[in-house]
């Protein structure tokens, strides 16, 4: 006889649903009386077209690719100006397409989010693509194919590409335009790594290698890492800065120590104190960071940081913070950040060894942060308790004025990189796609879909078009805008006067 089944049926199910949104109205309703902030998720209207003719629709597809063609002609002098310093190896007299109209396409390519350079080849070039590029981009006047571009990338200095990317940062920077997003008056930077691709086959020197496992053996396995750089602010905008790639031929092949994130760290640092020697910088990083070489760099070039501290790394640092936290009782703070309890604990002055014989020292400050907070169960409408801890270790000392800054707006948004690993991967930017198989093409592309996310971030993140991105999305304003350039949408007159009209960008 079989035994009867416990699986919810249908009406217990929808009984049960309703029993939860009732207790999660109610633990609301409880956390607003006790001050709490509920951080609101934002979401794209579920409702149906808000247009109710073609003409507002029309209206709405003109404002949209015009403003956004706008934002993009704002930053394409300095652009221009570094691309212009690109030497052209081509024979002069079997050039069609000029270098700057050749990287000015690729970057279209990324913000128009094309997957690869056969789907580039074939929908930028349809007629009515083009005529609408034409329009907004009068520069544009003629569309050349993507293998030339490829043939380009891989004999030209591609580097300069991303010199194009700082100096326009390095202008949003002096016209002040981050200004408000700043950690103790420093600009935010999270830098970390990520896998580009991996292939079987040795398709270039510069590749790093691994073992992996093959059924019952193994096999060799060749990959691309970046280390990135990003600006990383607390309202959620992450603006693309550096790229670093690690390079087989950059380790010891002698003794097969290949190039690793640390050694790109120090590359990284060099090119960032270079392009920005008087910039007052925060840095965030992960666990890989904590340890004497990496503080002693920031240190050198007068940077602060806040790094994630794992429980097992600097054991002498967890031993100190143990002892002297029983001796300071005063350092500890409650305080509530949207739904969260947060209790900081933390410690300054503490001395940390390292190096040979342990002669190098170094003064390190430590905070941990243990969080609470309730929601609904999943499964019940039991309220459930959530527990979190968070661990960094600060440059400047830590006090109860600065906590909240440099915690929870500073550190706790170094995610912003690894939401941006995400975007590029898999919201349209390509990131694992190698576009070319010459070592020099594919950093070249790399560099053109970080500049093409550049000017996406701040098209989305500007006063003008926040409306019609908060009623679409992100990815869905891209895909309105560029199925607008693929119809007959813009009005050749108002376009030209729209875009002649002066312009100052503002973000939100």
């Amino acid at each position: 006889m079989s035994k009867p089944s416990r699986r919810p049926n249908r009406e217990e199910i929808k009984a049960l649903n309703k029993e939860r949104k009732i207790a999660q109205n109610a633990l609301r309703a409880k956390q607003r009386a006790e001050g709490m902030i509920i951080p609101l998720k934002p979401s794209i209207p579920n409702r149906k077209s808000q247009y109710n003719n073609v003409e507002e629709e029309q209206a709405a597809r003109q404002f949209a690719a015009t403003e956004q063609a706008r934002i993009f002609q704002s930053q394409l002098p300095v652009l221009l100006k570094t691309i212009s310093k690109i030497k052209d190896l081509r024979k002069p007299k079997k050039i069609k397409h000029k270098l700057d109209l050749l990287i000015m396409y690729g970057i279209l390519t990324f913000v128009y989010q094309m997957a690869s350079r056969r789907e580039a080849n074939r929908d930028i070039t349809k007629p009515q693509f083009m005529a609408s590029l034409r329009l907004l981009f009068p520069d544009l006047d003629d569309i050349p194919h993507n293998d030339t571009l490829k043939r380009v990338l891989s004999v030209i200095e591609v580097d300069l590409i991303e010199e194009a990317l700082i100096g326009a940062v390095k202008r949003l920077i002096k016209k002040k335009k981050f200004a408000r997003y700043l950690i103790e008056k420093a600009y935010p930077i999270g830098i970390d790594g990520s896998q580009k691709f991996c292939r079987d086959t040795l398709w270039s020197v510069e590749c790093s290698e691994r073992e992996v496992k093959d059924g019952d053996g193994t096999k060799m396995q060749y990959h691309v890492s970046v280390l990135e750089a990003n600006l990383v602010f607390h309202n959620g905008m992450t603006i693309p800065l550096m790229s670093e790639f690690s390079n087989y031929e950059e380790g010891d092949t002698e003794t097969k120590k290949q190039d690793c994130e640390q050694k790109a760290f120090k590359r990284l640092a060099a090119r960032l104190k270079k392009a920005f020697p008087r910039l007052s910088i925060i840095l965030f990083l992960d666990g890989l960071y904590p340890n004497g070489p990496m503080v002693e760099l920031c240190r050198k070039n007068h940077w602060d940081f806040m790094i994630v501290l794992q429980s097992k790394s600097l054991p002498s640092v967890w031993e100190e913070f143990e002892g002297l936290k029983k001796l300071e009782t005063n350092n500890f703070y409650h305080t509530t950040w949207g739904d969260r309890n947060q209790r900081f604990e933390w410690v300054n002055n503490i001395e940390y060894y390292y190096g040979s014989n342990d002669k190098k020292k170094q003064i390190l400050h430590m905070v941990i942060c243990n969080e609470t907070w309730e929601e609904i169960a999943k499964d019940s409408t039991d309220v459930v308790t959530n527990k979190s801890r968070h661990v960094w270790i600060s440059n400047k000392p830590l006090s109860r004025s600065n906590l909240h800054e440099r915690c929870n707006l500073g550190a706790r948004h170094r995610w912003g990189i690894e939401s941006s690993f995400l975007v590029e991967k898999h919201h349209g930017y390509q990131y694992e796609h190698a576009f070319s198989y010459d070592w020099n093409a594919m950093r070249g592309y790399h560099y053109l879909m970080r500049l093409g996310h550049f000017l996406n971030v701040l098209a989305v993140y500007s006063k003008c078009l926040v409306g019609i991105v908060r009623e679409y999305g992100i990815r869905g304003f891209i895909k309105f805008v560029r199925s607008t350039l693929s119809g007959l949408w813009l009005d050749p007159l108002s376009t030209r006067q729209r875009l002649e009209s002066n312009f100052q960008l503002r973000l939100i």
